[in-house]
């Protein structure tokens, strides 16, 4: 079936076998030299996974391969040892990253970043606690886990003193009504496991099946024309409406088909 004769009125079982072709087809090794996940597949550790995996999803905005270059050069910066600089950085090693910017992110908002993750790493051995805790998976349903954990992460991402007023900009949350495109795109790499070798499957505290689909205007375009997604505003509701349609297709990997409609959308120019 050609996709310039796929119709709205198409069925969600031929929908389905189509996305999942679109799947099997985009979920390869070979996504992922053009994708800024190519960034935390250069390490081996946890922790360097974790860390380099967290720039590259909060500069995914704009063209990938000038957000792989800056995810290079930040990498560069720290001598490619992103934990170990985080964690052992002295002030001197600091200096160097003055002057660092990638589109509205700057050399402030970095040293703000590593001062949390020099103070999380400190206490915990992996940055999974900063989403999702034993409070978080106690007390709230599988169905709006996320949504906490997201606001939960907003709310300790931004406790530490003298925050930069600026640098709350860089880190989105439910609570802000925003979509969560780049942190949910983030915990779709270390939450979904991935026989494909793409996503590293290396958080354990929940399941593929409670993650949300990072909602692009990309994603947002396919979604809507093949009428999965019915909501005119792009926002965190819009990515609820989305997955609870996907979880139709696949209720156990759901945010797979992410693959299918950003493929679609940006290599396909669907």
């Amino acid at each position: 079936m050609k996709i310039n004769s796929l119709k709205k009125e198409i069925s969600i079982a031929d929908l389905k076998k189509f996305l999942d072709r679109k799947v099997i087809e985009f979920n390869t090794p070979a996504f992922i030299k053009d994708d800024p996940i190519c960034i935390p597949h250069l390490f081996s550790k946890k922790q360097d996974i974790e860390i380099a995996g967290f720039f590259a999803a909060i500069f995914a905005w704009g063209i990938r391969k000038t957000i792989i270059n800056k995810c290079g050069s930040l990498l560069q910066l720290m001598d490619n040892a992103p934990y170990d600089f985080c964690v052992h950085h002295s002030d001197n090693d600091l200096k160097r990253l003055e002057k660092f910017c990638h589109r509205t992110f700057n050399d402030t908002d970095l040293l703000y970043f590593i001062s949390f993750l020099k103070f999380h790493y400190s206490k915990h051995k992996s940055l999974e606690s900063a989403f999702f805790n034993n409070k978080t998976i106690q007390q709230f349903s599988k169905d709006h886990i996320i949504e906490y954990s997201l606001n939960h992460f907003y709310q300790y991402f931004f406790s530490l003193d003298d925050v930069p007023p600026r640098t709350k900009k860089h880190i989105a949350s439910p609570a802000k009504n925003s979509t969560c495109k780049r942190l949910n795109m983030f915990l779709r790499w270390m939450v979904r496991v991935d026989d494909k070798g793409v996503d590293f499957g290396l958080w354990k505290k929940i399941v593929p099946s409670q993650l949300i689909c990072p909602v692009d205007v990309h994603v947002t375009r396919v979604a809507k024309d093949f009428n999965l997604l019915k909501r005119k505003q792009v926002d965190w509701l819009a990515a609820i409406e989305l997955t609870e349609v996907l979880k139709k297709m696949d209720p156990y990997d759901p945010v797979k088909y992410d693959f299918a409609l950003f493929g679609l959308g940006v290599l396909e120019k669907y």
